[in-house]
């Protein structure tokens, strides 16, 4: 009987425990729960509406307008060099000076010449004189007459012969100075004084080279499409403009406009104008030669730069952008992130079109202007969750704290 009492109470206790036990675990998970992370953070905006205009971009070379290789045209010593190298030249400046005074004695040697037969006309022309008058009276006979004619006709062609003789002579003695053909920048002069130059061994030689910088051409290879597609905007346009005009409009006359860029350049920060189109496909490449011309009065440009060119593709049109930042991949498909009202991140597969200068893509389909975009922090959203969202600018600018945790382009 007294040890009743005591089993009894054990088992409270063991039940008290128990029941404490329960209500920790209990009390736990509440905590749990409690402590769950809140949504991830993300900054939204609105796709940007706007008007743009698609771009074809090329890879082009640039070309002087002119270029001329200089030669002396006749042999001699050279005395005289007028210019430095890299001097801006004027047409007609003289450029090499050869030694003059071997042409200078052929002029007057030539001259001499032409003395000479004249002086022979004078005499053949008083004996046909003479024996005109002789001959009717019988002192002469008729052959003296018909001698005496031969002659004059023989002194007045060497005559015509001497003075061809002198303007060649002359021409040499010009020959010996010279000077530029074009106006143009020269390159560095390949001889130097003392040098025997001109119709030498070497009738190849190059003096030096001039070409013309400004304006610059420039050449790029475009494919059919893009070459009918110009053309036809160009007349278009032309048409709004001349709307009376029936005939055909020159390359240059539709005063088609490109942009270039070097490649120690940002963007395409120079303009041109088409004026030419070449006349006809190349077979092996599928593409036709194209060529602009633009002003170059600060000669930035050299011939033999490679240039990237950009020509605007048909005409302006609606549409919406969104950052590059904002677009991922996934196994080659292009997606942008949406936010509804209630923080649920959405799936929008999309269709891109041509980057825009200042940062943002066209998109062609999968997204309505009104959506809200995961601009910033796509890395953090997850179709199907929810996410804490921050209004932004689609244009500003991420943080460095941002950029680092964006993922790289093609991993995703």
């Amino acid at each position: 009987m007294s040890g009743t009492p005591m089993r009894t109470s054990i088992t409270s206790g063991v039940v008290t425990l128990m029941s404490c036990g329960w209500l920790a675990i209990a009390g736990c998970k509440k905590e749990t729960a409690r402590a769950a992370p809140p949504p991830p953070a993300v900054t939204v905006a609105q796709p940007i509406t706007r008007e743009v205009i698609d771009f074809d971009e090329f890879t082009g070379r640039l070309a002087a307008v002119e270029e001329v290789d200089v030669h002396a045209r006749v042999r001699g010593y050279l005395t005289e060099i007028g210019f430095k190298d890299g001097d801006e030249v004027k047409k007609g400046q003289m450029l090499f000076r050869i030694d003059p005074r071997p042409f200078e004695a052929q002029v007057k040697i030539a001259e001499g010449m032409v003395e000479q037969v004249k002086s022979k006309q004078v005499t053949a022309r008083a004996d046909v004189a003479r024996y005109k008058d002789l001959v009717p009276q019988g002192a002469a006979k008729q052959q003296d007459l018909d001698k005496a004619i031969g002659q004059l006709g023989e002194a007045e062609a060497g005559i015509h012969s001497a003075e061809a003789d002198v303007d060649k002579a002359k021409l040499e003695l010009e020959f010996s100075k010279v000077t530029a053909p074009i106006d143009g920048t020269i390159s560095r002069a390949n001889v130097t004084v003392g040098n025997l130059i001109g119709a030498t061994g070497s009738p190849d030689q190059v003096l030096s080279t001039i070409v013309r910088m400004d304006p610059i051409y420039v050449y790029f290879d475009v494919d059919q499409r893009a070459a009918q597609q110009y053309l036809k905007a160009a007349a278009e346009r032309r048409a709004t403009s001349a709307p009376s005009s029936t005939q055909p409009a020159k390359v240059r006359e539709m005063n088609i406009p490109f942009h270039f860029g070097l490649a120690s350049e940002d963007g395409f920060p120079h303009e041109g104008v088409i004026d030419f189109l070449d006349n006809k496909i190349d077979g092996t490449t599928g593409t036709i030669t194209v060529r602009g011309e633009a002003v170059n009065a600060k000669r930035l440009f050299k011939p033999g730069y490679f240039a990237r060119v950009r020509i605007a593709a048909g005409q302006k049109y609606q549409a919406v952008l969104v950052a590059d930042r904002a677009i991922g991949t996934q196994q080659g498909q292009k997606y942008v992130l949406v936010v509804d009202e209630k923080g649920s991140v959405g799936f929008r597969p999309v269709t891109l079109g041509a980057p825009q200068p200042d940062g943002l893509r066209v998109v062609r389909s999968g997204l309505k202007p009104t959506e809200q975009i995961v601009v910033n922090g796509i890395q953090r959203a997850r179709p199907g969750t929810l996410v804490k969202a921050e209004k932004g600018e689609m244009l500003a600018r991420p943080t460095t704290r941002e950029v680092a945790m964006q993922p790289v382009a093609g991993n995703r």
